[in-house]
């Protein structure tokens, strides 16, 4: 049985998906964009300010879910230029600053709303 999330503290999802989907014990977050959802635009500034946002936008769809970001197990970091790898990894170090999960980092052409940043995770609720 899969459950769609919602968090109304994170930005809508721009497209036909759910922000999260919980499927049993396991929670999958959508790719999330730093954006600010009281305004709808990007955070402003540097890929760090993106990847800032995106990260409270992520703990916010887990707290939904009844998760915190000790509960992620996996994410995905895309990035539109890996010369901001260092940046990003700073901000996301103080999110997942105790037994942090495994993760992917790529550098893609082109991201939703030419954002800078985009993240998804997947959590074990139990």
């Amino acid at each position: 049985m899969k459950v769609p999330i919602l968090s109304k503290l994170a930005p809508a999802p721009i497209g036909p998906y759910s922000q999260a989907i919980r499927a049993g014990d396991w929670l999958f977050v959508s790719g999330t964009l730093g954006i600010d959802p009281a305004t709808g635009a990007l955070a402003p500034g540097d890929a760090a300010a993106q990847a800032d946002r995106a990260l409270v936008n992520l703990t916010e769809i887990l707290k939904s879910s009844g998760a915190t970001p000790r509960m992620v197990v996996k994410t995905t970091i895309f990035l539109k230029d890996m010369n901001d790898f260092a940046k990003v990894n700073e901000v996301y170090g103080r999110v997942f600053d105790h037994d942090p999960p495994a993760r992917s980092t790529v550098a893609v052409a082109r991201l939703p709303k030419d954002a800078l940043v985009e993240i998804d995770a997947i959590a074990v609720l139990k």
